[in-house]
């Protein structure tokens, strides 16, 4: 049975609507997984750790469809809220026009900028020569990327979490497939990877139009767009905490790869794509939980339902601890048979690896919090907390911490970088969620 926003949500309920997204996610999470294993096993240690050097990049060019997907979301689904159903699909459908084009502009700027790029994060010679194959091949299918990533919160939207789901697990196993083929079987290597994804994303990004541009039983609907330009601002100002944690994510990724090529050369860069293609798993459910939830507090939000923002917001910050805590255990103990998923082939990269990914995984007890406190004000159309709380926990703290620690930890101050920021991103967080309990009666 359907669930609809607009009931009240117990934790089954909770769980049940918010679970395909966290599914979801997890499959999005696959494609990079896919690929870094594919390339570590059959093209080797170089082209693995160039995947690794230039991935930040690629998050980069695709998470304006974060912001379009959460910040569009939102407004969509409190129109939906205020029984405005009309208004609600014209500024869905403008709002995934506007998201191919962006995406399309975005990804011709990476690919002209890729090579300096990867030079200025210490590539060279062959390693080089990998991240400017693989990034361009990647980004010449952006619109995809784009797309794929606003329909993962317009399904929510649209009462179809499940639907959007299966799209997703259809994008994640045609990645799978072609690694398989194009990298296992054929030995393309990184190229092989790279048009693997690009033909995955078609899926997730291409399918979703057919279906909403056609009759359907969902809450929305892709009609003629028109242009609104104040309904884009509003929509990337109220998104732009996820367009801000994922490129200044990046652009910490891009740190932490600095140091570590600094205190242990290429094994440290390899080390460290392995720990985070394994932790992105664990993070998106994170991310999933929050993406699937935030619909459901903006129609509240839009229909004035203070008390079941009140017991939202509880029951997700229970949720977020039991999982925290049950996911820090299982990646700790799983540490050793992982990190030889990836890098078995090599015993010192791998024993790198296992300490580098056990230190990390503190991380797990605490980043619940933060990430869906961020989405919880994106959810109330509160963009600049929500900014404020991704602002400053993926790029101010976690650069601090990494730059500030080696000094004293060497290499283990970059894997518990992480730990120190979400502590710090906490504090913020309570003390914004305190300050605006009674504006929003929560």
């Amino acid at each position: 049975m359907r669930i609809q926003l607009s009931e009240h949500f117990t934790y089954s309920k909770l769980l049940r609507f918010t679970l395909p997204s966290i599914v979801m996610m997890i499959f999005t999470s696959i494609y990079s997984v896919v690929d870094g294993l594919f390339v570590s096993n059959f093209a080797g240690k170089t082209p693995f750790a160039a995947v690794n050097l230039i991935m930040p990049l690629l998050i980069i060019t695709g998470a304006p469809g974060f912001m379009i997907g959460t910040g569009g979301s939102a407004i969509v689904a409190k129109t939906l809220g205020q029984g405005r159903p009309e208004r609600a699909n014209r500024h869905f459908s403008f709002l995934v026009c506007a998201a191919a084009a962006g995406g399309a502009a975005v990804g011709c700027l990476g690919a002209a900028f890729t090579r300096p790029i990867a030079s200025a994060l210490g590539a060279e010679g062959e390693m080089l020569e990998y991240c400017v194959l693989y990034a361009r091949i990647i980004l010449a299918a952006n619109p995809f990327y784009i797309l794929q990533n606003v329909f993962q919160s317009f399904f929510i939207a649209a009462e179809k979490p499940k639907l959007g789901l299966y799209f997703t697990v259809g994008a994640g196993l045609t990645n799978a497939a072609l690694d398989a083929l194009l990298v296992g079987v054929f030995r393309w290597g990184i190229a092989g990877a790279a048009i693997a994804t690009v033909l995955s994303q078609a899926v997730g990004g291409l399918l979703p139009i057919l279906y909403f541009l056609r009759p359907n039983n969902s809450l929305l609907r892709l009609v003629r767009p028109h242009f609104d330009g104040k309904t884009l601002w509003q929509t990337c100002t109220n998104g732009s905490s996820e367009l801000m944690s994922s490129i200044s994510g990046s652009v910490v990724s891009m740190l932490y790869n600095f140091q570590l090529i600094r205190l242990a050369g290429e094994d440290g860069v390899a080390a460290y794509g392995a720990i985070m293609y394994v932790s992105f798993i664990f993070a998106v459910i994170f991310i999933g939980y929050a993406i699937g939830s935030a619909p459901v507090i903006s129609f509240h939000y839009g229909a004035e339902h203070k008390d079941e923002l009140r017991s939202l917001l509880h029951k997700s910050t229970v949720l977020n601890a039991l999982a925290g805590a049950a996911m820090a255990a299982l990646a700790i103990a799983a540490s050793a048979p992982l990190s030889r998923i990836f890098v078995g082939y090599d015993q010192e990269l791998c024993a790198l690896t296992v300490r580098g990914f056990r230190l990390y995984a503190i991380s797990y007890l605490l980043c619940g919090f933060n990430i869906f406190g961020s989405s919880f004000f994106t959810a109330l159309n509160n963009g600049l907390a929500s900014a404020v709380i991704s602002f400053l926990r993926t790029l101010i703290f976690q650069c601090a911490s990494v730059l500030i620690l080696p000094v004293f930890l060497k290499i283990d101050g970059v894997w518990l970088a992480i730990s120190v920021a979400e502590i710090a991103a906490l504090a913020v967080t309570v003390i914004l969620l305190g300050k605006n309990r009674k504006v929003y009666g929560y």
